[in-house]
């Protein structure tokens, strides 16, 4: 058996785990790196990358079908499966060196192409190496969670580690979860010709806002997804080509191939939390604001904290635990200034608190602005009329933002820069947007904001008026 010392220790080389060794190492630490899987761990590999390369196809062959619009011919918009999955594949080779392990050997971080598990409180096994390290950082993210639904185990299904992979383009798909994940896959199968319904056992898109939710919901309905909400699966029958999805209501459905998309699972069943006296969660490993364990010298980040699960929520959690591992200084994770986005057709972002959330905290304090997309010049130019902004306003600062629309993932970040720097609406007014964008939304929005105030007031009336009586 082998033994390492080593300042920083991380186990998984997904977002967090990549962006804490590449900032560590290069800050003068001695980093040692575990990853028993795949470099990149599922952003890279099975989630985000993949996903958007395959919403990119969908989004092309919707382009070909509704050209007319715009002066061009329509076109079939046909899809060669497999071809689009070689895009797939080639748009995720391109950024595997990114997060390679030449990269980061070259870098001067000491990779063990391991899985590891503790040993002790400062100890951690990987293959024929015990590695003995000041700190820990737990990167080892999460899973596709697959419930323990009758018949589930008799019948083929994929998961997003598998759906990237099939080469046979579904006739019909069947999606049981009805979230960001199965809403985008939705889409994008629908545009590449399949058949798609989605089984959501409670409300598709439920943690967003409702009312900018049904936008999207009613876009993916137009375009032939069809959306059975309420429907909790009881039971999976079939075979490969002939699946049956059966709810607790008695409603059946039947399609060709079964995507499972009913949530994330944290990876902690191979590390022997309580060897190192790590006390875990229901789903995932219990922290404190700094992120650290319950083992004082162990920090957990990303999917794997128990909390929000986006890759950019791991990358912020790397930048928290690098102040306090390599400077001793005090630093906490928020979470009031993060955003996320569901990139469907119209996409749906959100940061900070929504409007029913920043009701019931602010009460009659709160003003909620709003600026539809029909009023922006070039949405009009570029026929992506359908959406809005909402934002939520509490004495003159912005405490959220909710976005649906076309190009929703860029526009949020304003508001998230914003939040994460309490900033002021009339900081947003004064900023000059560039003529015609899709970005005077959000300066459109803040004006929405100050209208009232200067067009609508008689004492700015009073005043305007007193003022032209004595100016020369």
């Amino acid at each position: 058996m082998k033994r390492i010392k080593t300042d920083v220790l991380i186990i998984g080389a997904g977002s967090g785990g990549l962006s804490v060794a590449a900032g560590a190492v290069q800050m003068g630490a001695d980093v040692t790196l575990l990853e028993g899987h795949k470099m990149g761990g599922d952003c890279l590999n099975y989630g985000c990358v993949p996903s958007k390369a395959l919403i990119a196809t969908g989004k092309a062959a919707h382009g070909q079908t509704h050209a007319a619009q715009f002066g061009v011919a329509d076109a079939p918009g046909e899809v060669d499966y497999a071809a689009a999955k070689d895009h797939v594949a080639d748009v995720i080779a391109q950024i595997a060196p990114v997060d390679s392990v030449e990269r980061f050997e070259g870098l001067g971080v000491r990779v063990i192409e391991e899985y590891g598990r503790f040993v002790s409180e400062t100890e951690v096994q990987a293959g024929d190496t015990v590695i003995t390290a000041r700190r820990i950082v737990i990167a080892t993210g999460s899973s596709p969670f697959v419930p323990p639904i009758n018949g589930l185990d008799q019948v083929p299904y994929e998961t997003n580690e598998t759906l990237f992979e099939l080469r046979e383009k579904p006739a019909h798909l069947l999606i049981v979860g009805g979230g960001p994940i199965g809403m985008e896959m939705a889409q994008a199968h629908v545009r590449m010709g399949c058949k798609v319904t989605v089984i959501e056992g409670a409300t598709a898109l439920g943690k967003d806002d409702p009312e900018l939710a049904e936008i999207v919901l009613q876009s993916l309905r137009d375009e032939g997804v069809v959306i059975e909400e309420g429907a909790k699966v009881s039971e999976v029958r079939g075979k490969a080509g002939a699946i049956e999805v059966l709810a607790e209501d008695g409603r059946r459905f039947k399609g060709s191939h079964l995507l499972m998309a009913v949530g994330r699972k944290a990876n902690t069943e191979r590390l022997d939390l309580e060897r190192a006296g790590i006390e875990p969660l229901r789903n995932g490993i219990k922290v404190d604001d700094g992120l650290r364990t319950t083992n004082r010298k162990v920090y957990a980040i990303g999917d794997v904290a128990g909390g929000l699960q986006f890759t950019h929520v791991a990358g912020y959690h790397a930048g928290v635990i690098i102040r306090s591992m390599l400077f001793g200084l005090p630093s906490k994770a928020k979470t009031a200034h993060i955003p996320w986005a569901t990139y469907t057709d119209p996409e749906l972002s959100q940061v900070g608190l929504s409007e029913a959330q920043a009701k019931e905290q602010h009460g009659d304090k709160l003003e909620v602005v709003r600026f539809h997309y029909n009023h922006n010049d070039r949405a009009i130019a570029e026929r992506k009329t359908k959406g809005l902004i909402k934002v939520m306003v509490v004495k003159g600062r912005p405490v959220g933002a909710s976005i649906v629309g076309y190009q929703a993932g860029e526009l949020i970040n304003l508001w998230a820069l914003a939040l994460a720097n309490n900033m002021k609406m009339s900081q947003i007014a004064a900023m000059v947007a560039p003529y015609p964008t899709i970005g005077e939304i959000n300066k459109r929005a803040a004006g929405a904001y100050f209208s009232p105030r200067l067009f609508e007031s008689p004492m700015v009336k009073r005043v305007v008026g007193l003022v032209q009586r004595f100016l020369p």
